[in-house]
């Protein structure tokens, strides 16, 4: 069995430990998570649901994408570290950013998303997979 993926924030009030691989792993690029990292993307693992342990209370916000569906962020209120996210057309899924893993070396990108967004100066893998938008799910 793999260990287990583990994070959480930065002043540790919010812990989740995730047992099983990514199903998708990528860096978007679309305006939002650009906003949220203040930088030109954002680097987020998706897991199964199932395989999710939480703890300690998130503050959330809700926020409609370019889908047209709402995505829930959820961050520490004590530090403000963004933490995962939820999709109310996708339940059983958890996306949690790759920056809040304890190990954050076990996240391997595998694809670009909303590349269409993307700025010069945010340089990433260019032997990555690129989508204009986000892949059909």
């Amino acid at each position: 069995m793999t260990k287990p993926y583990t994070g959480g924030c930065a002043c540790g009030a919010i812990r989740y430990s995730i047992v099983g691989e990514p199903l998708f792993a990528n860096h978007c690029q679309c305006r939002d998570c650009q906003r949220e990292s203040g930088t030109g993307h954002g680097s987020y693992a998706t897991f199964s649901r199932d395989g999710v342990t939480v703890t300690g209370e998130a503050k959330r916000w809700d926020m409609v994408g370019d889908s047209g569906h709402v995505k829930t962020r959820a961050f520490c209120a004590e530090c403000g570290l963004p933490v995962y996210m939820t999709f109310a057309t996708r339940p059983e899924i958890f996306t949690i950013r790759a920056a809040s893993l304890d190990e954050p070396a076990r996240y391997r990108p595998q694809v670009v998303t909303f590349a269409a967004r993307g700025y010069d100066w945010d340089h990433l893998d260019s032997g990555l997979t690129r989508f204009a938008t986000m892949p059909p799910g």
